[in-house]
């Protein structure tokens, strides 16, 4: 299946989501703040080697390094740039903070229906294929 990252500072948040997306077969990799994820995503400190996921799933309201920044940093890095990603928020109006990052794929907002989240997986990472 997918490689997907996510990441959310709250860790029942990541647990859950691990849960549901390990059932469907993706290899889930966690982090809990900004900081985390660009280091796994090879940006800070940068890591040419590092693999990019198939998919990222991002919290906006995290501590240390927001979720905005992160996707923004994606964005600048070629390796990183085309990796969809789904915004996870509390907050429906953060969507017009990322309307200019492109590789914004879908937006879920919390609390997350986990068919919801599931069906967006799968729709996204069609989309994905050849």
């Amino acid at each position: 299946m997918a490689n997907i990252l996510v990441v959310d500072d709250e860790r029942d948040v990541v647990t859950l989501m691990k849960f549901i997306l390990e059932k469907d077969g993706h290899i889930i990799w966690e982090a809990f703040n900004g900081v985390q994820a660009l280091e796994k995503l090879g940006i800070e400190p940068e890591n040419p080697a590092a693999p990019a996921p198939d998919l990222l799933i991002l919290d906006v309201m995290m501590p240390q390094v927001d979720g905005y920044t992160v996707a923004q940093r994606m964005a600048e890095d070629p390796r990183t740039r085309s990796v969809p990603i789904v915004v996870l928020t509390a907050r429906d109006r953060m969507k017009d903070l990322f309307k200019p990052v492109l590789s914004v794929a879908a937006y879920i907002e919390k609390p997350f229906d986990p068919k919801a989240l599931r069906d967006t997986v799968v729709s996204i990472l069609a989309q994905k294929r050849p």
